[in-house]
């Protein structure tokens, strides 16, 4: 009797739920087996897909295997989907269970070609639906509910509302503020490996609604970053594509960073915002997106570019087998100074034993000619930093390795304090170019002070890569040469510094930054922590745990604003530039950060909390303020 009481309430609830849109009905479908938990075995006879569907909120669905795992209805025909509503299973675990669940719509009975309805951000209710209303304007004929990781998918009930009609693809729905990526693999196959590329069908919605759709192949990239529970991937499409308007490249290869050891989710970012700042030659595309993989929410990532030869990325010539001799011979080449070298396929030690992967021509077509020629130019180019004429404005160093690039790029490590600036280095030489040129600049995951290793980097008195930072093989020495033994390196970094504080290196133009990208990503970040429950966890290289997000975006912009001040000090640098010249000695005038006026008086002045320029008595200091 009570079974009927709650099938007749749930009945009139929804008829209720929306007045316009009727309860639709159909084909229960959803995964196979099912569990029976009174022996927690497969099962094809209890807790089947029709259980969440017949109006009784005691009965469930739940699958046997643990995650990937839904329920759904094949519709009969394309229907607009304008309202959705769920109830967990009734057990003590049921609310949570439905919490990051994902409601998908497609056309294909495969639902490779799927796309969101809605992402439930909370828990459930026992014995009570709840709704979502539904702005997606693309009709589908089969809709489904993927239950979260390691879930079972374990419901009591869903309901579909809306009305027949193929509609278009003028809306869809996003999570958060950001772009969201949707890969769907071939009979749902999760990648598990950097080898194995399986084939994909991803969409990628940017937030106005424009989309790029593609088969595609996904796999998994990185090093030390694929042993993590939160996966990084790389997408292949079939053909090139520029998936977000902002994108600069066109091409088929795309990385999805994963962040999962910088809490912040913005560490890379943030360096490569830096990075355009210094005017490097080229810097990577990367912004934030979520990501789902065949129906389950994997967190918030970034999309960035594949560090590849090519148009608006690394844009040098691309080598053919047939570039075996003469100018042809002598370019492009895109290498990797790579403390994972001895892992590749296409890699050479150096004559004073650095280890270098060639990226490009890769390792399928390099030729011997190739091979052989770019390993004898490092060879020669490195020979010159460690000679006895390497300070030579003329026939040292500076002859072979380019001296902006590779300058600009220790300013990069050195300010964000990457512990593995010189574990991985991108370098590349041009056709018929003598020089090779450093960068793009990548991987600052475990930057920003965020290594128990070189914590806290205040506390240093040396730069980051002679004081705990990782190297390969003798990278270490090769930068001291270049950096601390050539007396005329310093002065150089100076101007270079000097352009990039006066350009937006300073504390408060890049905690507004900061804070823009913060803001964007609040919706996304709660819910990708939701995911990886580990802001009061220190995972990979933390040195510390510090609770939640607001404070991981403090502590990154606090150090960046000591950061700086050291390093004004430790290249010499003074602020010139940005001081008028019509002072008197007895008077004090101070500037903010940017070199705006902000005081001039002959009594000292008293300031609120910040960073200011101070002139007295013909003395300039930079003066950090504390209240």
């Amino acid at each position: 009797m009570r079974n009927i009481f709650l099938s007749l309430l749930l009945l009139f609830a929804c008829s209720q739920a929306h007045a316009n849109d009727p309860l639709l009905s159909g084909t229960p479908i959803g995964s196979s087996p099912s569990v029976d938990y009174s022996n927690s075995s497969a099962s094809t006879t209890v807790n089947l897909p029709a259980d969440a569907f017949d109006g009784n909120l005691n009965t469930y669905y739940a699958s046997y295997s643990r995650s990937y795992t839904w329920v759904g209805l094949d519709l009969g025909q394309a229907h607009i989907i304008t309202r959705v509503g769920w109830s967990p299973r009734n057990d003590s675990k049921g609310p949570n269970r439905v919490r990051l669940g994902v409601i998908e719509g497609s056309n294909r009975r495969d639902f490779m070609d799927a796309v969101p309805l809605y992402l439930i951000d909370s828990a459930g209710t026992i014995g009570a639906m709840k709704y979502a209303d539904i702005n997606v304007s693309k009709g589908f004929r089969y809709v489904r509910y993927v239950g979260p990781n390691d879930a079972r998918c374990n419901i009591a009930e869903l309901a579909f509302y809306g009305h027949v009609g193929e509609g278009d693809e003028s809306l869809f729905y996003r999570p958060g503020q950001i772009p969201l990526v949707v890969i769907h693999t071939t009979n749902a196959v999760e990648p598990v490996d950097k080898v194995n590329d399986i084939g994909s069908h991803v969409r990628i919605i940017d937030t106005d609604n424009s989309y790029v759709a593609d088969t595609a192949t996904t796999r998994l990239r990185g090093n030390a970053s694929m042993q993590f529970p939160k996966k990084p991937y790389r997408i292949k499409f079939d053909s090139k594509q520029r998936p977000l308007k902002a994108a600069p490249a066109k091409a088929k290869k795309w990385t999805l960073i994963n962040n999962y050891g910088d809490k912040t989710l913005m560490r890379n970012l943030v360096a490569f915002h830096v990075s355009q700042i210094l005017d490097m030659p080229y810097t990577p595309f990367g912004t934030p997106v979520d990501v789902m993989l065949n129906g389950e929410y994997k967190g918030c990532y970034q999309l960035c570019d594949q560090v590849e030869v090519g148009k608006n990325r690394v844009d040098i010539d691309e080598m053919e087998t047939t570039d075996i001799s003469g100018e042809a011979l002598t370019g492009g080449y895109l290498v990797e100074v790579d403390g994972y070298a001895y892992e590749e396929a296409s890699w050479f030690n150096s004559t004073h034993n650095i280890p270098v992967t060639i990226k490009s021509p890769d390792e399928d077509d390099i030729t011997k000619e190739q091979s052989n020629y770019i390993e004898q130019y490092f060879n020669q180019m490195e020979g010159l930093v460690y000679g006895s004429n390497y300070a030579d404005s003329a026939n040292g160093w500076r002859k072979l390795l380019d001296e902006e690039t590779f300058l600009k790029h220790f300013i990069i490590g050195e300010l964000s304090g990457n512990t593995d600036t010189y574990w991985s280095v991108y370098q590349y030489k041009k056709r018929n170019d003598p020089k090779i040129y450093t960068g793009p600049v990548w991987d600052f995951d475990i930057a920003f002070d965020n290594d128990y290793r070189t914590y806290p980097i205040g506390n240093k008195s040396d730069f980051v890569y002679r004081s705990g930072g990782s190297s390969a093989g003798d990278m270490k020495n090769f930068v001291n040469r270049v950096v601390l033994q050539d007396t005329k390196t310093i002065p150089q970094i100076r101007s270079y510094w000097g352009r990039g504080r006066n350009n937006g290196i300073d504390s408060e133009s890049l905690s507004a930054w900061i804070d823009s990208v913060a803001n964007v990503l609040e919706r996304s970040q709660t819910l990708n922590f939701i995911r990886w429950d580990i802001l009061s966890q220190k995972v990979h290289m933390n040195p510390q745990a510090r609770g939640s997000y607001s404070k991981e975006v403090a502590y990154l912009k606090d150090y960046i604003t000591k950061r700086i001040l050291w390093l004004d000090t430790r290249f010499g640098y003074t602020y010139t530039d940005i001081i008028t010249p019509t002072i008197e000695d007895d008077m004090y005038y101070v500037w903010d950060i940017l070199g705006r006026p902000i005081y001039q008086g002959k009594d000292k002045p008293s300031l609120q909390q910040g960073i200011y320029i101070i002139r007295h008595s013909g003395k300039v200091e930079m003066q950090m303020i504390n209240q």
